[in-house]
């Protein structure tokens, strides 16, 4: 087959995430067709683990695509569908929602005129589909277009733009519909090769699990290079990753969730760009595990869902911290920190997330045509 598959596309950064950003009208109205399509356009699968062949940058946070279309839901301005692209494989996953690409879509939408809003602060509502949640997105209009330069400064992205305010309402059960799948804020799950392990399964924004850093033999402040030659390590991880999916009601596990978590009190390390933080900079420290890869920063939705951790008793992520009952909670990661927020009510049985708040910048980058080769 000699033939390219040629369909308009832009191409957004959302937070530290990058992603294909296309129309539902422009896409084949057999939905079946989109998997093959996206990883086709993204490079996947390769072996090789570069995705030179098509848009992706080789890690989980470069290798995405995003489909907004009209709403289907009263509460929304748009639907907003969300594929993870792996790889090493040709599999376009859409069991979770990506809150950093989120952050474009409230943009992309003013911009491309699917929704109609005036000079000044702009509010989005946006259906995730993945999720069935809605995220009200903020952010400044000028001239009928999304406000892009700046003076927030979001670790590990270089520059500063213009802040985009998310507020994810009601996070909880965005994967399994219940904020504490087992109904415990901590199990002692038997892991293979591992034996009985604390684990803190967590369903708000994203399905996660978190586990103490100690307990498989981390620090919690370890990079990601260190991470990612550590075969045994990531083994352990994945281990503890399935049996918590099992433990939240999966089956099968996907490979995308549940994300997994090391956290850890507060503690002094040096990030990518060489910044040094102390330990009375943040309030908790974690390391997550996306796509089987360490992630060089975390994941907004992980974040968003170590927030609400944080304020449910009993957690690991609530005895590692250091937060108080309210206000932001900083998370420190390798990139830097992620300032989150997150409202809690009730308790015991009764205990409900009401929002979760978080902040990040979004930019166009390109837009056009992207080819997609017939595999």
């Amino acid at each position: 087959m000699t033939a390219q598959t040629r369909l308009p596309a832009a191409f957004m950064r959302g937070g530290t995430s990058n992603a294909l950003v296309f129309h539902v009208q422009d896409l084949p109205a057999d939905q079946t067709a989109w998997p093959a399509l996206f990883c086709a356009a993204m490079g996947s699968p390769d072996p090789n683990g570069r995705q030179l062949d098509g848009m992706g940058g080789g890690i989980s946070s470069l290798s995405k695509v995003c489909v907004i279309g009209p709403p289907t839901r009263p509460d929304a301005d748009i639907d907003y569908t969300f594929f993870q692209i792996a790889i090493d494989r040709a599999e376009a996953d859409m069991s979770s929602n990506c809150g950093n690409m989120s952050s474009a879509m409230g943009p992309f939408a003013v911009d491309e005129g699917l929704v109609r809003v005036g000079d000044g602060e702009a509010v989005v509502r946006i259906h995730n589909t993945n999720t069935a949640r809605i995220i009200h997105a903020r952010f400044a209009v000028e001239d009928g277009r999304a406000v892009v330069n700046g003076n927030f400064s979001l670790p590990g992205v270089a520059g500063a733009g213009a802040p985009v305010r998310l507020d994810f309402l009601e996070p909880g059960g965005a994967s399994t519909g219940s904020l504490l799948p087992t109904g415990r804020p901590v199990d002692r799950i038997a892991i293979p090769g591992l034996g009985p392990l604390d684990v803190s399964i967590v369903d708000a924004a994203n399905l996660c699990c978190f586990v103490r850093a100690g307990d498989i033999g981390l620090t919690g402040v370890e990079m990601p290079a260190l991470l990612d030659a550590d075969a045994g390590a990531l083994a352990r991880l994945d281990a503890v990753r399935q049996a918590a999916g099992q433990a939240a009601g999966l089956d099968p596990v996907p490979d995308s969730v549940p994300k997994v978590g090391v956290v850890a009190p507060p503690t002094a390390f040096e990030t990518l760009s060489g910044a040094c933080l102390e330990a009375v900079d943040m309030d908790i420290v974690a390391r997550m595990i996306s796509a089987g890869r360490p992630h060089r920063a975390v994941q907004l939705t992980a974040a968003l869902c170590l927030s609400v951790a944080a304020r449910l008793e009993g957690t690991l992520v609530q005895e590692a911290s250091r937060a108080g009952d309210s206000g932001d909670i900083r998370i420190g990661h390798p990139s830097g920190l992620a300032v989150v927020a997150a409202e809690v009510s009730g308790g015991g049985a009764g205990v409900h997330a009401e929002r979760a708040v978080v902040y990040r910048t979004a930019r166009r980058l390109m837009d056009g045509f992207v080819y997609a080769p017939g595999r």
